[in-house]
């Protein structure tokens, strides 16, 4: 089920189907960045300048985290000092280095997630979970 929100970003108005974006950053100064859908354009809402959008990601976010839908698989995860929320679905590819360290990229951007088993435990065992849990492999 599709779930539009509509957001206003430097000066255009963009109506998205978050169902579709595959994950959100959180950083520490409150900005929230998600990437539209089959690009990898960046939206970057800063709750200073767009305090009405910026409630709408949240609540987005609130809805989903934790939650296991059948085509969404989201999870929290802290990578180097912002909070992702990421739908391991969108996920197409996953990495694990002799150390043990987890690296995926986000799909509609170019950045990596690198989870490390010691310093980020409780999401390096989600993603394994999910990762055993959708593809029947063991990392």
């Amino acid at each position: 089920m599709a779930y539009w929100v509509k957001i206003i970003y430097e000066n255009k108005e963009y109506i998205v189907n978050f169902e579709r974006v595959s994950a959100f950053c959180y950083e520490y100064n409150g900005r929230i960045t998600f990437w539209l859908p089959d690009s990898a354009i960046p939206i970057i809402i800063n709750p200073q300048s767009n305090l009405e959008d910026h409630q709408k990601i949240l609540k987005y976010i609130e809805n989903v985290t934790g939650l296991e839908f059948e085509s969404a698989y989201w999870v929290k995860i802290l990578y180097e000092r912002n909070e992702y929320v990421i739908n391991l679905n969108c996920i197409s590819s996953f990495c694990q280095e002799p150390n043990g360290r987890i690296t995926f990229w986000l799909p509609d951007s170019t950045i990596p997630v690198i989870i490390n088993p010691v310093s980020n435990p409780d999401a390096h065992q989600k993603v394994l979970e999910y990762i055993h849990k959708s593809t029947g492999y063991y990392l």
